[in-house]
C-alpha cells in the first residue's frame, strides 16, 4: 500500500496521470485542494494557504513566519491524509514533505515543451507567445519556490525514485510503469515504514497545534517523534511559555513523552 507523489511542471499531464494511477491501483487521488481544505480545518484561511503555496520567494521575504505557519499546516494536513497508505498525491512538494518514509514512491514527470504549449493554448485560450511566457514563468517560480522553502533544486533527479519523460510515452503507458514500480517490494509498507509515517504525522501534528495556539503561535521549532515520544528543539523562552507548550502537546492524542531541548536554535 504505497503512497505515490507526482512532481511535474504545469500542464505536464500530472493530474490525468494521478487519476489513472488511482483508478488502476484502487488508491485515493489527492490534490492540492484537498490538502488546503484539510489544512484550513486547523483554523486558517483556505485562500491564504492556497496563496502561500503559489507566492514567489520575494513575498515570503517579508512574511517569514507566515511561511513557517502555512507550510507547517500543509505538512500536517498531507501526512494525516496519506498516513494510511493507498494514495496518489499530485500537489506541491509531496516528495519533500513526506521525506524519510520508504513506502513513498517519489515520481517526477517531464513532458515535451510543445506538448505543454498545446495544452496551455487549448485550456487557457492563449496565443503561442503567451503560452511560452506562461510556462517559462510558472516553471521558474516553482524552481525558485522549492529552492527558497526547502533549499533544493526542484529538477534534481536524486530527489525522486522514478523520473519519466512523456516524449515517447503516453499517459496510459506511464501509468502502467509507475503502477508496476509501486507494487515492487521496495515500496511495500513494512512495520518500520509505517512507524516512520506515524512518527512524521505526529511530529507534524505537534507543530501544527503549536502554530495555531494563541500563546505559542510565534514559535518556530523543530519537532521529532518516535513511538509517541516527542522532542522539541528550539528556543521557547519563558517558563510560562514552556508550560504553555507542554499543555498544548500533552493534549495531542498519541503523545507519550515530551522533551524540550532549548540548546538547539
Amino acid at each position: 500500500m504505497a503512497v505515490i507523489t507526482i512532481s511535474r511542471g504545469s500542464f505536464s499531464g500530472g493530474k490525468i496521470l494521478a487519476e489513472c494511477l488511482a483508478e488502476n491501483l484502487g488508491y485515493r487521488c489527492v490534490d492540492r485542494d484537498v490538502i488546503v481544505e484539510r489544512a484550513a480545518a486547523f483554523g486558517a484561511s483556505q485562500e491564504e494557504i492556497r496563496n502561500a503555496l503559489m507566492e514567489p520567494p520575494s513575498f515570503w521575504d517579508r512574511f517569514r513566519h507566515k511561511k513557517y505557519v502555512y507550510l507547517t499546516l500543509v505538512q500536517a494536513a498531507l501526512t494525516e491524509e496519506v498516513k494510511t497508505g493507498k494514495a496518489v498525491y499530485h500537489g506541491n512538494a509531496g516528495h519533500l514533505l513526506l521525506k524519510g518514509v520508504s513506502h513513498v514512491l517519489r515520481t517526477r514527470i517531464i513532458a515535451p515543451v510543445e506538448q505543454r504549449l498545446a495544452m496551455v493554448q487549448d485550456r487557457l485560450k492563449m496565443r503561442r507567445e503567451e503560452a511560452v511566457a506562461y510556462i517559462r514563468k510558472t516553471d521558474q517560480d516553482r524552481r525558485k519556490w522549492t529552492s527558497y522553502l526547502y533549499g533544493v533544486d526542484w529538477g534534481d533527479p536524486s530527489l525522486y525514485d522514478l523520473v519519466l519523460n512523456l516524449e515517447c510515452l503516453d499517459i496510459q503507458e506511464a501509468c502502467e510503469i509507475i503502477g508496476s514500480v509501486a507494487r515492487q517490494r521496495a515500496f511495500e509498507e513494512t512495520p518500520e515504514s509505517q512507524a516512520a509515517m506515524a512518527d512524521l504525522a505526529l511530529a507534524s501534528r505537534v507543530r501544527a497545534e503549536l502554530v495555531i495556539h494563541p500563546r505559542t503561535a510565534g514559535l518556530e521549532v523543530d519537532v521529532e517523534a518516535r513511538e509517541g515520544a516527542v522532542t522539541i528543539r528550539g528556543k521557547v523562552g519563558s517558563r510560562e511559555l514552556v508550560q504553555e507548550v507542554q499543555e498544548v502537546v500533552w493534549k495531542i492524542p498519541g503523545v507519550s513523552g515530551l522533551v524540550l531541548d532549548e540548546t538547539a536554535h
